[in-house]
């Protein structure tokens, strides 16, 4: 165990002393890098189903609130495990540390087998509840049964990947998205369109090209753990289960899991407005490909908050209160950068961005007013979502929860259905685009009020 103590020093350092800013770069430029690949392959994936037809293109922007749940319950619960063990860390706990560790591993085997048995029994009546189109429904359930049922990847993934970034090796978890994402982009059109010796699978080509690039990624992820992640061991040998350990890491991931979960909902309920209220499957598909889009930007800004955790968790456990508010800045700045960058991408070549995913007239005529209209919260979400990041890191992600909960529950689900009511004659639109606006301004305002708490009794207190 000495050993294994000395072994640590190095990343101890690196976390506690190097400049912030350069610390925020070297460990956020390579999860940046990986979620810009992802953020590619999202679009790339969305590119080749919109070519088979607009109903394809449709059943896949409806299921993505359920991928979405997926990805709400696997982050989550490494954002609290990734709390946890950087806090260790930075307080010199390194028996906790592996316990921690180990805990990830036992979690991500039960929470995926717990989501795949889930996914396949929701599959079809989640499909019939938001569509009578025939095809649609066929393609969703195809789509939704594969991914959701062969899920043990994805978690896995995001596991291997945490745990690298608790201990600042970022590098590493570049490389692991890196290459699940680039399979993912390979294989698409060879599944897709049956090139070479592979059978046109169509819709479920673009699922199995996703859950192979998950596999292979976790499998990379955690040979990369052995080899290089000397601070922690992922050995499982005497493992018991600690209910008082899962439920800390669990009071930190569950807000995380709910406060992204919550988006899954709102999704459902703004195609539930498309497809039932409004009859617009084109305007469905719009909302759909507009979170691929925004996803080149916003993948950035999660890369960001990905460093901003283990680096404030890190210091908080040192008791370092001015990196913590150093990280947080120079993290804000970053990220309201990146967001004015789509701003900009988002009013200038709306109709260029739109014609990636095949659109006809119809959906050019209400795409492009709709990505110049929501681009306007840009403005403010790269705030919420780091100053939201510091909160996570220092144990009270349930504020940003209820942040989360009141924006698209309490304020934009409820004001896109009003706005959508009032200029249904005229089809809901773009009247129903204000509605992220109007919600991003009242999240700016309750993500001040919770920092400046937060600030008053957990970071003020702490020495220069």
């Amino acid at each position: 165990m000495e050993n294994k103590n000395q072994q640590t020093t190095p990343a101890e350092n690196k976390m506690g002393t190097m400049p912030v800013g350069k610390l925020l770069l070297q460990i956020s430029l390579p999860i940046i890098i990986s979620m810009l690949i992802q953020a590619m392959y999202n679009i790339v994936d969305s590119m080749y189903v919109s070519r088979i037809n607009e109903e394809a293109l449709t059943a896949v922007s409806l299921i993505f609130p359920m991928q979405n749940l997926m990805i709400s319950i696997a982050t989550g619960t490494c954002v609290g495990i990734n709390a946890l063990l950087s806090r260790a860390l930075g307080a010199k706990e390194f028996r906790q540390a592996n316990r921690i560790a180990q805990h990830a591993i036992f979690l991500t085997i039960i929470s995926s087998v717990i989501v795949s048995v889930f996914m396949q029994g929701m599959a079809v009546p989640f499909m019939r509840v938001q569509t009578s189109d025939p095809l649609i429904y066929q393609y969703g359930v195809t789509y939704m049964r594969i991914c959701g049922g062969i899920c043990f990847g994805l978690f896995f993934q995001v596991c291997m990947e945490r745990l690298l970034t608790s201990t600042g090796k970022t590098i590493f978890t570049m490389t692991s998205q890196m290459t699940g994402a680039i399979l993912n982009i390979i294989f698409d059109p060879i599944l897709i369109f049956g090139i070479g010796p592979f059978p046109e699978l169509g819709v479920a080509g673009a699922a199995y090209a996703t859950i192979f690039g998950q596999c292979v990624a976790a499998l990379l992820g955690f040979w990369l753990n052995l080899r290089y992640n000397k601070e922690i061991s992922l050995s499982m040998r005497r493992f018991r289960p600690n209910g008082l350990l899962i439920g800390t890491i669990y009071k930190i991931g569950v807000p995380s899991i709910v406060m992204t979960s919550i988006g899954s909902v709102m999704t459902f309920g703004m195609n539930m407005i498309f497809m039932q209220y409004l009859g617009n499957p084109t305007g469905a598909a719009v909302f759909g490909i507009y979170f691929k889009l925004n996803s080149i930007f916003f993948m950035p800004v999660f890369g960001l908050n990905n460093g901003v955790v283990p680096i404030v968790a890190f210091n908080y456990g040192a008791r370092h209160r001015k990196r913590i508010m150093e990280t947080t800045k120079l993290g804000v700045i970053a990220a309201v950068c990146l967001m004015l960058a789509g701003l900009a991408a988002f009013w200038l070549i709306p109709d260029k961005l739109l014609a990636l995913f095949n659109a006809s007239e119809h959906m050019l005529a209400i795409g492009v007013p709709a990505l110049r209209i929501i681009s306007l919260s840009f403005i403010f979400a790269g705030y919420c979502i780091i100053v939201g990041s510091t909160m996570q890191a220092l144990g009270k992600a349930v504020y940003s929860m209820i942040n989360s909960l009141t924006r698209q529950l309490v304020v934009l689900l409820p004001s896109a259905f009003i706005l959508a009511a009032l200029t249904r004659d005229q089809g809901g639109m773009p009247a129903i685009w204000f509605s992220y606006i109007i919600a991003e301004l009242v999240s700016v305002a309750l993500t001040t009020f919770f920092f400046r708490r937060v600030y008053k009794n957990m970071i003020a207190p702490l020495p220069e």
